[in-house]
């Protein structure tokens, strides 16, 4: 492959991704992998799935000589291409197709025409009555361009590996369909396999006979035209596997409505900078992350987050870009651009997810290394023990092609990283955004949940819950004077009830005068009322002093760890307002759906211990940590591993980020700080804890699949081998089902696909069961 990229030292200890070409198994990765870690400075990860180099390098090395040193190992090499070029109308201009394209297109040319010359091979071969006068020589005729020509990527890797004294799949197919191949040359043109009459039956097994009586021509044919097939539905598959990542970054908008001294300019997103202000019609993508300077309407955030629901957004509010409008005209000021939105982030944590290695991935990667060379060597030993005890060369050398054949580790190197793939685009499309493959281990020995309260179980943000009148006076007139009072201060208990009253009775007056009573309260004229909205002390000062009704009200709202804020106007106390952060309504349910996963839930909050078991008996929770300050919180972590419980912990503040570093498994709500995103293994985007139930299931799943799948390709090729040594299989089937095997692995890797959300009911249900328009508010 010849480079055209231009290419700059890079600054030390950087990653440069690097796209491979010419890989066919997961032997071929792990010899490139060896190759690059052997030059100074460097750690390279080569995903076959991916067909990626991942390569930490040190400072002032060239990516080019990343590039030669993979060329020099007979595989391709480049920098990842540069964006696409849009038009003005954000359509893609490239004409070319992809090098996968390319690749997937030439493949299925191969398996046609390998098909097409296979089949009456093979039908003559099995059916004794189409074996006509010189049905060998035309069987010669149809087989050869089948072997030399479909084969020959097969036969172009085994020798590009002889040169680096390698061996890999590929050479087991070359040596094995070339063998076969030709023997029967020899067969037809110096045996008596070419004379006319001649017949032989298809058999699944090995017989004594004249060994230059017999042709292979129909399994050197079948076993290229099987292992195509089954390359071909790799490749689709591995296509389909990352479609999850490439629909994730076409999610963006492709144009924009950018704002000129007044007027709307249509220009290609890639012209968008930090600080332009664009405009978003109903219905529209929002083309980055910004914030609203003018307009207000409601934001479909499902692509991203999986929340059916849209969010009511108003000027002063940020916004995600690839999320839909779909309410009001809206003005947004961009904020982050490129590479540093929100959603190009979530796919560089898909990407490096997939392109990282497990545990369990190092150990097959291992394995298939010594493979090759010992199936090489069983294939040898066969052909000699069938010559030794003295069998025809033609038994022994069908038994030693199908050993060839059967062993070919494809399943083993497909196994983990297909399952990556498929497993962590799922996540990406719910919500769930996993850092690395290590991750999947880690959830596998999970005992015990941490959860911290604000912003994880709660929405951490004060709501205002409930409103108790005085007698004779109406729950619409304490709402609407004391919140138009409340909404003239920034407070954030004056916030929400403001809020709250909103949306209760409609529009609130504007008062005529207000004062701040620091530390007690506000005070102010509205509708020509003395109002007072804060503490009791503040109204007992103007002798307005609560009645048993008001008192017994606030005391039962302090004692379950909420806020009462006392109201009184024309020299009487009138009310008490209700004001907590709410727990989401979802925070039970998840609960127990973190419990049905076998793990112990510990509610952990700096709150007092009377709010923190309130929660904790809401919601389920048994084991309460309370009056923790931010600083303890990994101390908390720390002691609870030090008992022997492998912990995970959920969090959202930048104060959780140190505890969720020291936890086994940190989960940061994707509505959280960039802090706490940053520190934890798995990214939540939705702010419902269900998704850390969703989470794990899929983790543990995703695991669960990729030990089948080893399983499968251990056992299978276990088994097969001494089928194939004791001249048990046929070498043409033993490539069907060598072929097959890996389309098997990929296809148990897919069903990760139709993996579903715990949160069943989503939030739709959820607003149905809502119990009071103010709380929907801060949901």
């Amino acid at each position: 492959m010849t480079m055209t990229t231009t290419t700059e030292p890079a600054p030390a200890g950087s990653d440069v991704e690097l796209q491979i070409g010419g890989m066919t198994c997961a032997s071929c990765a792990n010899r490139i992998e060896k190759k690059l870690n052997k030059l100074d400075g460097v750690t390279a990860s080569v995903n076959y799935a991916t067909e990626k180099a991942r390569v930490t390098v040190p400072e002032g090395l060239d990516p080019a000589d990343l590039i030669a040193e993979v060329e020099k190992t007979g595989y391709t090499a480049a920098l990842p291409a540069p964006p696409v070029n849009a038009d003005a109308d954000g359509d893609d201009v490239s004409t070319g197709e992809s090098a996968e394209e390319t690749e997937l297109r030439t493949l299925r040319q191969r398996l046609i025409g390998a098909a097409v010359l296979a089949v009456p091979v093979i039908a003559m071969a099995m059916v004794p009555a189409l074996q006509f006068d010189y049905w060998g020589f035309a069987s010669l005729v149809l087989a050869a361009p089948v072997v030399v020509w479909a084969g020959w990527p097969f036969h172009r890797a085994a020798l590009m590996n002889l040169r680096h004294g390698a061996a890999t799949m590929d050479t087991l197919i070359s040596v094995g369909t070339t063998a076969a191949l030709t023997w029967s040359i020899v067969a037809l043109f110096f045996g008596t396999a070419g004379e006319p009459g001649m017949a032989h039956p298809f058999e699944l097994t090995i017989s004594r006979s004249d060994g230059l009586a017999n042709i292979y021509l129909e399994v050197a044919a079948g076993v290229i035209t099987f292992v195509l097939l089954g390359r071909y539905f790799e490749k689709r598959s591995k296509r389909r596997a990352g479609a999850a990542l490439r629909a994730l970054l076409e999610l963006g908008a492709k144009e924009v409505a950018i704002l000129r001294e007044g007027r709307e300019h249509r220009v290609p997103i890639e012209e968008l900078s930090v600080g332009d202000e664009f405009v978003v019609r109903p219905g529209e993508k929002i083309a980055t992350d910004g914030v609203i300077t003018s307009g207000t309407s409601a934001i479909d955030a499902s692509m991203l987050t999986g929340e059916s629901v849209p969010v009511e957004v108003a000027e002063g509010e940020p916004v995600t870009g690839a999320t839909v409008n779909a309410g009001g005209r809206l003005v947004v000021r961009a904020t982050r651009v490129g590479s540093d939105t929100q959603l190009a982030q979530m796919a560089q944590l898909v990407e490096d997810a997939q392109s990282g290695k497990a545990e369990i991935q190092r150990l097959a990667d291992r394995v298939s290394g010594v493979f090759v060379p010992i199936a090489i060597a069983i294939a040898v030993a066969a052909l000699g023990a069938w010559i030794g005890a003295g069998f025809p060369l033609a038994a022994g050398f069908t038994a030693a092609v199908a050993v060839l054949i059967i062993a070919c580790p494809c399943a083993l190197g497909l196994a983990t990283p297909t399952a990556l793939l498929v497993g962590t685009g799922r996540g990406a499309q719910m919500g769930v955004l996993i850092k690395g493959p290590e991750v999947l281990e880690s959830t596998r020995r999970i005992s015990t949940i941490v959860l911290d309260k604000t912003g994880t179980v709660t929405t951490g943000k004060m709501t205002l819950i409930d409103a108790v009148p005085a007698a004779g006076v109406e729950r619409a007139e304490l709402l609407r004077l004391a919140g138009a009072l409340e909404d003239a201060s920034e407070h954030p208990i004056a916030q929400a009830i403001a809020k709250g009253a909103t949306v209760e009775v409609g529009d609130l007056p504007t008062p005529e005068s207000f004062d701040n009573v620091e530390g007690l309260g506000v005070q102010g004229i509205v509708d020509g009322h003395a109002v007072l909205v804060g503490r009791e002390a503040m109204l007992a000062d103007w002798s307005q002093h609560l009645d048993d009704h008001l008192r017994g009200a606030k005391q039962t709202a302090e004692a379950q760890g909420k806020t009462a804020v006392a109201v009184g106007w024309d020299g009487a106390a009138r009310g008490i307002l209700v004001v907590a952060d709410e727990i989401k309504p979802s925070s039970a349910r998840a609960v127990g759906q973190l419990k049905d996963l076998g793990l112990v839930p510990v509610l952990l909050t700096g709150d007092n211990q009377t709010v923190a078991e309130q929660v904790a008996a809401e919601i389920g929770i048994k084991q309460v940590i309370a009056e923790v300050l931010p600083k303890d919180k990994v101390d908390v972590v720390a002691r609870l591993q030090r008992e022997g419980k492998t912990v995970a912990m959920v969090g959202d503040g930048v104060n959780d980020a140190p505890a969720l570093a020291q936890a086994d498994l940190g989960l940061a709500m994707g509505t959280g700080t960039d802090v706490a995103i940053e520190a934890a293994d798995i990214t939540l985007v939705r702010g419902d804890l269900r998704a850390a139930a969703d989470a794990i299931r899929l983790s543990r799943r995703t695991l669960r699949t990729i030990k089948t799948n080893l399983f499968w390709a251990f056992a299978y090729n276990t088994a097969a081998i001494p089928l194939a040594a004791f001249g048990l299989l046929n070498p043409m089937l033993a490539g069907a089902a060598m072929a097959f095997s890996s389309v098997f692995v990929v296809t148990n890797s897919l069903r990760l696909r139709t993996f579903k959300s715990g949160a069943g009911e989503s939030t739709t249900a959820l607003a149905e069961q809502q119990p009071a328009p103010a709380v929907a508010t801060a949901a």
